[in-house]
C-alpha cells in the first residue's frame, strides 16, 4: 500500500515543487512505483515532468468537481515509474466550489485516492501554496507532510500558521498525520544568513531535519523549466547529488532500503 506524502508550506518560491518533482522521480530510480499529484493551479509539477496541458486536458479539476475519477486522469509513466495526475489553471477555483458543496468536501482526494493508492509505493502530493480546502484534500488522506522551507530572509514566514493546520486536520480529519521530515533549500553556504537559517530551523525541528541540504543551485530550476528531473538533467552536480541524498533519507525513513 502506497504511502502518502503531501509536500507543503503557505509561502510560495521555497523549491515546494521542484522537491516535490524530485522526490518523486528519485523514488522512482529507486524502483518505487510513484504517482505525482498535481494540486497547485499554477501546475509547475506538471510541466516540470514534461507534460504539456490544453483546454483538452483532464486534471485536477474534473475529479474535484466530480466530473472524473482520480484514475480517469492519471496519466501513465510520465517518467519511468512515475505515473502523474496533472493540475490546470481551473484548479485555482476549486476551493470556492467545495466550499459550496459542504458536505464532505475535505474528503473528495480521500475518496479517489483509496481507489488507487493499491497500485502505488509512494503517492507525492504537490499542495499549493495556501491553506484552503485543496490543500485539506491533500492533508486529510496524507500519512505524512513533507516541509520544505528555504534557507533565506522569512524562512519561516508561514511555516508556523501551516503548523497549525496541520494540527487541526489531525483532530478533526486524520489524527494519523504526522510531518514527514523538513528539507532546507536554496542553502548558500557561502553566506552567514543561510548558517543563522539553518540553525534557527534545526532549533525549531530537530531531527525532522534532513541531513541533505538542497544547495542555491541554477540547474535546479532550469531542470523544472525542461520538464526534466534534476538527475536528467544534471545528474553529476550538486543538485543531484544533494537529492539523491535526500530521496536515501525518505526511503531509509520508511524502510524501503
Amino acid at each position: 500500500m502506497a504511502k502518502i506524502i503531501s509536500v507543503a508550506n503557505q509561502k510560495g518560491g521555497v523549491g515546494k515543487t521542484t522537491t516535490a518533482i524530485n522526490l518523486a522521480c528519485g523514488l522512482a530510480m529507486a524502483n518505487q512505483k510513484v504517482l505525482l499529484i498535481d494540486m497547485d493551479p499554477q501546475f509547475n509539477a506538471t510541466t516540470g515532468v514534461g507534460y504539456e496541458i490544453d483546454n483538452k486536458t483532464l486534471s485536477m479539476y474534473h475529479v474535484f468537481i466530480g466530473e472524473k475519477t482520480l484514475d480517469e486522469v492519471i496519466v501513465k509513466n510520465i517518467k519511468e515509474n512515475v505515473d502523474l495526475a496533472p493540475s490546470s489553471i481551473d484548479v485555482a477555483a476549486v476551493d470556492l466550489i467545495l466550499l459550496e458543496q459542504k458536505n464532505n468536501n475535505q474528503n473528495v482526494l480521500k475518496d479517489q485516492i483509496n481507489l488507487i493508492k493499491e497500485g502505488y509505493d509512494f503517492i507525492i502530493i504537490d499542495c499549493p501554496p495556501s491553506l484552503g480546502l485543496i490543500n485539506r484534500n491533500g492533508l486529510a488522506i496524507s500519512d505524512t507532510v513533507l516541509i520544505p522551507i528555504q534557507a533565506e530572509h522569512y524562512a519561516m514566514h508561514g511555516v508556523a500558521q501551516l503548523l497549525r493546520t496541520i494540527k487541526k486536520v489531525k483532530e478533526t480529519l486524520n489524527r494519523n498525520l504526522t510531518v514527514e521530515g523538513v528539507l532546507v533549500t536554496m542553502f548558500d553556504s557561502r553566506t552567514r544568513l543561510a548558517h543563522d537559517v539553518l540553525e534557527e530551523i534545526m532549533k525549531t525541528f530537530g531531527n525532522k531535519v534532513y541531513k541533505a541540504i538542497i544547495p542555491r543551485n541554477i540547474k535546479i530550476s532550469e531542470s523544472s523549466i525542461e520538464g526534466k528531473s534534476i538527475f536528467e538533467y544534471d545528474k553529476s552536480g550538486p543538485g543531484a547529488l544533494a537529492h539523491v541524498e535526500f530521496v536515501k533519507e525518505v526511503l531509509k525513513e520508511n524502510g524501503r532500503i
